[in-house]
């Protein structure tokens, strides 16, 4: 069967893999390679070119099992909505609705964080997101100032966006950073270090020893950090959808 970049198998299809998969090419892969798409709720097939998509094929039938359960294990959406508690700056922060139409605000409550927000279904979910955007540009912004002023580096241009896995995007060339607003759900500290391994690819554009030391300079020993994000961000990912 010829199989094609971006194809979607559904979990009935002849391939036998019993779970949803897309298949994707990816031409700097130096190997066959399985991912979990939770978010998507599917398993992306990764070979390093087109033609070597019938054999990652062949190579997920051999990880059915496998793919079965990690997408059982995936979080599910945590909804924007009155009486939620979500983590912002890693402290567990309530959500509550004050009806009318005003913006979210976050407060202290006689508990802890409180977020309030006018709206009501979507419209109070968009409030309480714009806030957390807003908030996420405030910390990143400081952050990546901090890192570049450290580094020597001139200014960059900070965007913030909602991708669907990734933390962040630097591109040298045009000397533009992208950020996940979902990071500022993270600990204080995990966000300080996306700004630092951002702002490190102005030095190298790789993830070489060399750029890693950058890293390492900029915020001391980084595996914490990409640790926390391995294993928590899926939730963060998850809020919301």
């Amino acid at each position: 069967m010829q199989y094609r970049n971006g194809q979607r198998l559904p979990p009935e299809s002849p391939e036998r893999l019993g779970v949803a998969a897309r298949l994707s090419v990816n031409p700097r892969a130096r190997r066959l390679s399985i991912r979990i798409d939770a978010r998507a709720g599917e398993a992306v097939l990764i070979a390093p070119s087109e033609r070597k998509l019938a054999d990652v094929v062949a190579f997920a039938r051999t990880k059915a099992a496998w793919m079965r359960e990690r997408l059982a294990e995936r979080v599910h959406g945590t909804p924007l909505e009155p009486g939620a508690v979500i983590d912002l700056f890693g402290r567990p922060t309530r959500l509550v609705g004050v009806g009318g139409a005003g913006a979210a605000r976050l407060i202290d409550g006689a508990d802890g964080p409180v977020i309030q927000s006018g709206g009501e279904g979507e419209a109070f979910a968009r409030r309480v997101e714009n806030l957390f955007k807003r908030l996420a540009r405030q910390v990143l912004v400081e952050r990546t100032d901090h890192h570049l002023r450290t580094l020597g580096q001139r200014p960059v241009k900070v965007s913030i966006a909602d991708t669907k896995s990734r933390w962040g995007s630097c591109s040298p060339h045009n000397r533009s950073i992208r950020y996940s607003w979902r990071v500022i759900m993270a600990p204080p500290a995990v966000a300080d270090y996306l700004a630092a391994h951002e702002v490190a690819h102005l030095v190298h554009a790789d993830h070489s020893p060399a750029y890693w030391s950058v890293v390492q300079r900029l915020v001391g020993d980084h595996r914490p950090f990409r640790k926390w994000l391995r294993e928590n961000g899926p939730a963060l990912h998850a809020v919301g959808r």
